[in-house]
């Protein structure tokens, strides 16, 4: 029987670098996943294969749409679908293979099966010939992760009634797409398939797409991607999905209790994620979960078992890769006697559509609802030299500051590379900066990064130079 000092159950973003972690700190770690490749949801049917499928399409609706002004012609033009899926197999098979080299380097244990408690101490691990192995440990880490969420009503089919999985490795193009759920899922896989001109039309239950995140980005986002023609229906309750063997019906409630009905091709459903815990025992060690499956720490990120922690989509808080990541960081180091820290505050939400969207710290209905004065300040993207060269001209940058300290609350930006421009926001913030010190640094010409530079002089008063 092989005995550890650290077991972690998942090798999602979360587990495998609590792993690493663990054993750069000296400690003898294994890692138990159920599947046969490593990496987890995010690795195999999440993170890398959606942002494999976004790049390919993007490519293609800007060379059916953009190409000619930049003098660029190209004539027959199609898509070749089965080839998008094929690279995006392959960036996810060179992904997870890179995690199992780093196991190998550091010298992590890994089991593939299921992992389930026995008692504290012991894990038992059910391979899928059904041989079984006993593991000792001190200390564990439970690193399940979630699944996609549906409603009653709603069940995925796997078929025409499809989870963002399926939506993933689809045989075809679908003509038509309804998308229920106007979050991140929903919005990055339905602009997937509206660029290679599927007609999708998301069904949203809030009055608002990406309802967590700034009401400005929702309404920017709405703008663009109505331009790639996606119809949204908003305040509609969905009641029932029906497979029809051609196609769906789905059936919802608008904002007057009318029932109305829609028929696509296929049905996305994107409703969120649920953590996962099924079969890990947690009856066998006395940890229950919450009303929403959620297994319950505390602010050590442990367990009602003291030698039993948990981290990421399994855990409260937003359901992130690098939340998980750091989470995960976070209780090796605790292990292994450190003081580490996570500001949950500062991890930055993305949503990786075209214009991408990205945030960090407070909404502004946050901080008013706190009661705290406060300032903004807002920059086109289009007044950007930079933007017009690139003909990335949607999108703006919105920085929320304490109207008597002038420090950065909040920063908000939709437009070309957010999702890497919002680090200059997680820096600043982490920091304590204000809009001024943004103002006083110099940013580079011509870049998207000036946007930045330029709301935060509007911020800190009537000062943006180029609008």
């Amino acid at each position: 029987m092989s005995k550890y000092d650290v077991t972690i159950i998942g090798s999602g973003p979360g587990g495998y670098v609590a792993a690493i972690r663990c054993a750069q700190l000296g400690l003898k770690t294994a890692i138990i996943e159920k599947y046969d490749t490593l990496g987890g949801t995010c690795l195999n049917v999440g993170c890398i294969p959606s942002k494999a499928l976004l790049d390919s399409s993007e490519h293609y609706h800007n060379a059916a749409h953009t190409f000619d002004e930049h003098g660029i012609n190209l004539k027959d033009l199609s898509p070749d679908f089965k080839k998008m899926i094929e690279r995006k197999n392959k960036v996810v098979d060179q992904t997870c293979k890179g995690i199992e080299f780093l196991m190998d380097k550091n010298k992590i244990d890994v089991h593939h099966g299921v992992g389930s408690f026995v008692d504290k101490n012991t894990i038992k691990v059910i391979d899928s010939e059904g041989k079984e192995t006993e593991l000792k440990t001190d200390k564990t880490i439970i690193a399940t992760g979630s699944k996609p969420n549906f409603f009653k009503g709603m069940e995925p089919d796997k078929e025409r009634i499809i989870t963002s999985t399926e939506a993933l490795s689809l045989k075809e193009i679908p003509k038509t797409m309804i998308v229920i759920g106007g979050g991140v899922i929903g919005l990055e896989l339905g602009s997937v398939y509206a660029r290679l001109g599927t007609k999708v039309e998301v069904v949203e239950f809030a009055d608002s797409i990406i309802p967590t995140m700034d009401e400005t980005m929702g309404k920017e986002l709405t703008r663009v991607l109505k331009k790639l023609k996606m119809k949204f229906n908003m305040k509609h309750k969905v009641q029932n999905v029906e497979n029809t063997g051609e196609g769906v019906i789905v059936t919802a409630l608008d904002k007057k209790d009318k029932e109305v009905q829609f028929e696509a091709d296929y049905c996305l459903v994107a409703v969120g994620r649920k953590p996962y815990t099924e079969g890990l025992g947690l009856e066998n060690v006395g940890i229950k979960t919450t009303d929403r499956g959620q297994v319950e720490v505390n602010e050590n990120l442990q367990t009602s078992v003291d030698n039993i922690y948990a981290i990421g989509d399994v855990v409260r808080g937003a359901m992130l890769a690098h939340k998980a990541e750091e989470e995960g960081t976070f209780v090796a180091e605790k292990i292994a006697g450190q003081i580490p820290h996570i500001n949950y505050n500062l991890i930055p939400g993305v949503v990786y559509t075209w214009p991408e969207v990205a945030s960090v710290g407070k909404t502004e209905q946050e901080v008013r609802d706190s009661g705290v004065e406060y300032k903004t300040g807002s920059f086109p993207m289009k007044a950007l030299g930079r933007s017009r060269a690139s003909g990335d001209i949607q999108g703006l940058v919105k920085i929320i500051t304490n109207k008597e300290t002038d420090e950065i609350l909040g920063f908000h930006m939709i437009g070309a590379r957010a999702a890497d421009l919002i680090m200059e926001g997680v820096v600043a913030m982490e920091y304590r900066a204000s809009a001024e010190d943004l103002v006083r640094m110099s940013h580079p010409h011509p870049t998207y990064s000036e946007a930045v530079r330029e709301a935060a002089m509007d911020a800190t008063g009537d000062r943006a130079i180029h609008v």
